[in-house]
């Protein structure tokens, strides 16, 4: 029987020097730190020190989340990871009708600098990396973040951490989007030029393609697809009037691992050669530190099952295991009840836990780039980048990423690939352990963690408090200060900051770019 890799690429039984074009053992594959980077982007990789453990995490109010960030912290994570439920995902504060039922389910709310501040509380911002997972409002909650790190008497060229800030992902796979694209590009680029200057040590966009593998997309299309959205930014920042290698240090990304793992390894490889080749001979970076891609990697929280659900701590280890191989900068490990509800704090330590066995009990860090010369790996790489290649070429033909994000290219292609895995799993073809295979008459109870639906009482309440104790006036100004930037060139991050400093909210933030860019309606797909 033929077998296939996720990207539909043939898996020989067997690999032979002869099988790869041009390559041979005796071959130079180049040393890992060393552009094209195929090998790492650090000479020593994992020899040093390990990854970035990190845990994403965040529900109901900001001080539940901040009592969970407290115990990673003391099990031993590196960075932590926020999530946002959807009304601050979409830019809605806790009481507006459209956040009316989701207030801190998938993520924690945040509505303002006092939100901030007690998410934070006890959390030194210049010891702790912090990635926010926030896309369409990332601006006024990292400049939120930034003003509680002042609170706490920090410099803000002190803190590092990542906001992702990809908003075309958005229109491709997930939907929490505010503004159209051009407003959205314009914001990135206002980010960008706002974080050289003030937080310089901040990685001001992880381009995302977790979000298109989780809707379906195939190894090769989640690189593609994920590399022309960061060319497309780039463009962005370059037209903007910014220097290449003054800003493309700081961009950094955000892949999936699943548990095919050979494909995966190959994946990460072929990404960080086709970036360094985009970056020097496409837009002439010569900073190395522009050309290397930089990524997080999550495990693939899509193929984890509700039943038998302690079969997912199998599926992360080795999803962890290929995102190690691969070369990722840092890493979250799903916990294995995420397909029941929000982690329980066992199941977030045993995430975690499952990374420092990793770490600590494997040789897999003693050395770098542990595949480099696998046939089977090197022929996949080549395979998986040339495929990777053939669809970043339609995109440009079609114009480039927002072009064909406009004619629903992307969404499409996605679509296709995910009726096709679901077709193979409802027939049997692709085999999911525990569903449509040794499936148990009956599964043993477990008890999920729920989030108390007072939660949006008590933001409301808070927002009610905050709004009266507030200076209206002064959060007017500041308001009419942030649309009239919108509305012209200036940076609109500056005006922001100070309505955010005046006690204005996320909501009423986003609220005043609505007034002058309006809002992306998407048109119907025509697959």
């Amino acid at each position: 029987m033929e077998r296939h890799t996720e990207s539909g690429i043939p898996i020989a039984p067997v690999y032979r020097p002869g099988d790869l074009a041009g390559w041979d053992p005796g071959t130079e594959l180049g040393e890992p730190g060393e552009y094209p980077y195929t090998r790492g982007v650090y000479p020593t990789m994992y020899t040093g020190r390990p990854w970035t453990m990190r845990q994403y995490a965040g529900f109901g109010t900001a001080a539940e989340s901040n009592a969970r960030y407290r115990q990673l912290i003391a099990g031993g994570a590196a960075g932590l990871s926020v999530a946002f439920d959807l009304p601050t995902q979409m830019g809605h504060d806790s009481d507006a009708p459209l956040a009316h039922g989701e207030v801190g389910k998938v993520g924690v709310a945040i509505d303002s600098a006092e939100d901030m501040r007690v998410l934070f509380d006890g959390i030194p911002l210049d010891r702790v990396s912090t990635s926010m997972t926030i896309n369409a409002p990332a601006a006024p909650l990292l400049l939120l973040y930034q003003l509680v790190a002042e609170e706490q008497g920090i410099d803000p060229a002190l803190l590092t951490g990542t906001v992702q800030n990809d908003v075309l992902k958005e229109y491709i796979a997930r939907g929490t989007y505010i503004f159209p694209p051009g407003p959205s590009l314009r914001l990135t680029a206002d980010s960008f030029r706002y974080c050289a200057a003030e937080l310089p040590k901040w990685n001001t966009i992880s381009v995302s393609g977790y979000h298109m593998a989780e809707a379906g997309a195939s190894p090769a299309q989640e690189i593609a697809f994920t590399l022309a959205d960061g060319i497309a930014y780039v463009r962005t920042a370059l037209a903007a009037g910014m220097e290449v290698d003054a800003f493309a240090p700081r961009l950094s990304f955000f892949f999936v691992a699943r548990t095919t793992l050979l494909e995966e390894v190959a994946k990460f490889r072929a990404a960080r050669r086709i970036w360094a080749r985009v970056m020097r001979e496409e837009f002439g970076a010569r900073d190395p530190r522009s050309q290397m891609l930089r990524f997080h990697t999550q495990t693939a929280g899509v193929q984890l099952t509700a039943q038998q659900p302690e079969l997912n701590l199998v599926r992360v280890a080795v999803q962890g295991l290929a995102a190690v191989l691969g070369g990722t900068q840092s890493l979250h490990t799903n916990s294995f009840d995420e397909a029941i509800a929000l982690p329980t704090e066992k199941a977030a330590r045993l995430a975690l836990r499952t990374q420092q066995v990793l770490a600590y009990e494997t040789d897999v860090p003693h050395t770098v780039d542990p595949f480099a010369g696998s046939y089977a790996v090197e022929r996949m790489t080549d395979e998986v980048e040339a495929a990777a290649l053939d669809l970043m070429a339609r995109v440009e033909a079609m114009g480039g990423a927002v072009a064909a994000i406009e004619a629903g290219f992307q969404k499409e292609e996605i679509e296709r690939n995910a009726y096709r895995i679901a077709r193979e799993t409802e027939s049997g073809v692709r085999v999911v352990v525990g569903v449509n295979r040794f499936a148990l008459d009956e599964e043993e109870p477990y008890e999920p963690l729920r989030v108390d639906p007072a939660i949006e009482d008590r933001q409301r309440a808070s927002l009610a408090a905050l709004r009266a104790g507030r200076d209206g006036a002064a959060v007017d100004e500041a308001l009419a200060a942030l649309r009239e930037a919108a509305a012209g060139t200036e940076n609109v991050l500056y005006p922001m900051r100070e309505a955010l400093r005046a006690r204005a909210t996320v909501g009423e933030v986003c609220g005043a770019l609505r007034e002058v860019w309006g809002t992306y309606v998407p048109a119907d797909s025509g697959w």
